[in-house]
């Protein structure tokens, strides 16, 4: 017999942990997911390869030719260098066993010219690769061996239906001559570390999104991309003084909207940031629907009458700044300068009128 003793916790416990338990590694999380989750995984984990690759494209189904994922270093796609990632999803680790077959197709489709051969191959599985594959995915003349000895169990009447392989001639000399250090695998810490890169991870893994960058110091000359909500920002300004602004230069007499203006530039800014912010960490559209959030929080009050332009803009971003954003993805990392200046976002594309005919 002996005293029951928990072992204390590697953590020190918090009040996150009170709430939701202790987290659940996501490498034990992959191993844990669904197939549909997994089918998922792969696809935005995918998009982690599109910087490495001058494209990549996602095959699978009948006539594959052992092609899953393809990630292409040049624009002539299976002419030129590329690399393949094959993803399996089995209910075990991946074994010898399970890869004859897809070495098969990826030395006979490219002894066949269907294809080049790929710079790499990848295996990537759900519950990881076995601890016999690795090693022998690591002594490339030991795995043609044992390749050539499964030929006929694994091979010969799977990789084409139309015909029996047989492991002779010119296909035997070509895989006596095949490169087998290309094959290789890819650990679940890798897959994780690739994914983190996406706008999907925080999403799919939770821990929240990490610091965002300083917002950019507003240039002394707005650039293009501004001309649209500045135009509305000197009608606006126009409107309250009773005559019309040509151009910025022309706010150098009034010192209270010059300053407003550096105001509302620095919060389009802000806004621009929280945008290239959320393109990285975020899934697509996640900016957007904030976007939309705010319209409908301000629109009311953009629609209300207004002495002027200005105090209709003054108005319309005060009230910015009190919308909740509880709902979306991007409400922690989101402040009141970010609030402010999508309304000026939304002034560039017209989606928010300053002045108005009916004023």
């Amino acid at each position: 017999m002996k005293e029951i003793k928990p072992k204390v916790p590697s953590i020190a416990p918090s009040s996150m942990h009170v709430h939701f338990g202790i987290p659940i590694p996501k490498p034990i999380r992959v191993k844990n997911f669904s197939p549909d989750e997994w089918e998922n995984f792969i696809e935005e984990w995918a998009t982690s390869l599109e910087s490495a690759y001058a494209k990549v494209r996602r095959f699978g189904g009948a006539g594959d030719c052992g092609v899953d994922i393809a990630g292409f270093c040049t624009n002539r796609g299976f002419e030129g260098a590329w690399d393949n990632y094959q993803c399996k999803r089995y209910a075990h680790t991946l074994r010898p066993s399970d890869i004859w077959v897809e070495l098969g197709k990826i030395i006979y489709y490219s002894h066949i010219g269907e294809y080049t051969p790929p710079r790499k191959h990848y295996f990537v599985a759900s519950l990881g690769v076995g601890t016999t594959l690795e090693k022998l995915l690591n002594k490339p003349a030991e795995l043609r061996e044992r390749f050539k000895e499964n030929w006929n169990g694994y091979c010969k009447s799977e990789i084409t239906t139309t015909k029996q392989l047989e492991l002779n001639g010119e296909l035997l000399s070509y895989i006596d001559d095949f490169d087998f250090t290309i094959f290789t695998s890819k650990s679940h810490v890798e897959l994780i570390d690739a994914h983190s890169h996406t706008g999907f991870h925080a999403v799919r893994f939770g821990g929240g999104l990490p610091a965002r960058p300083n917002p950019a110091i507003p240039p002394t000359f707005p650039t293009i991309s501004e001309s649209r909500y500045i135009r509305q920002l000197l009608d606006a300004y126009g409107d309250h003084l009773g005559a019309p602004l040509r151009d910025i230069s022309a706010l150098a007499t009034h010192g209270a909207l010059e300053r407003d203006f550096q105001r509302q530039r620095e919060r389009f800014y802000h806004a621009e940031a929280l945008r290239n912010f959320a393109r990285d960490t975020v899934p697509e559209g996640t900016f957007n629907d904030l976007q939309d959030e705010i319209y409908h929080g301000v629109i009311d009050v953009t629609d209300s009458k207004h002495p002027n332009g200005y105090e209709r803009m003054k108005a319309t971003v005060a009230q910015a700044s009190t919308v909740a954003l509880t709902a979306n993805p991007l409400a922690s990392v989101t402040k009141s300068q970010d609030r402010q200046g999508i309304c000026h976002q939304l002034a560039n594309e017209d989606r928010l009128k300053w002045v108005t005919d009916d004023e």
